[in-house]
């Protein structure tokens, strides 16, 4: 029993990723933990297509059943991006 408490103490504090897609590039992105994703806040994430974090800062955040959409202004690309993240 006491096994079981060591494990699970230790997997509780691993970071875990909120997973998406870049909806207008229909590629995977990755915001990882410890990220405050609010508006006007800046941000890293994976993008799956490059291969490359980059940073970002939060425009909006919209809630669309059990997706939320956060569209962001990727300062690598100099573009704006929206999120479709998993809820």
């Amino acid at each position: 029993m006491r096994a079981l408490w060591i494990v699970l103490l230790l997997l509780s504090g691993q970071a875990l990723a909120w997973d998406g897609y870049d909806s207008d590039a229909g590629d995977s992105v990755s915001i990882e933990s410890g990220n405050l994703v609010r508006p006007g806040e800046m941000i890293e994430f994976y993008d799956y297509s490059s291969g490359e974090y980059r940073d970002a800062e939060v425009e909006s955040i919209n809630r669309y059943g059990s997706s939320v959409e956060v569209e962001v202004y990727d300062h690598d690309s100099g573009e704006y991006r929206t999120f479709d993240m998993e809820d």
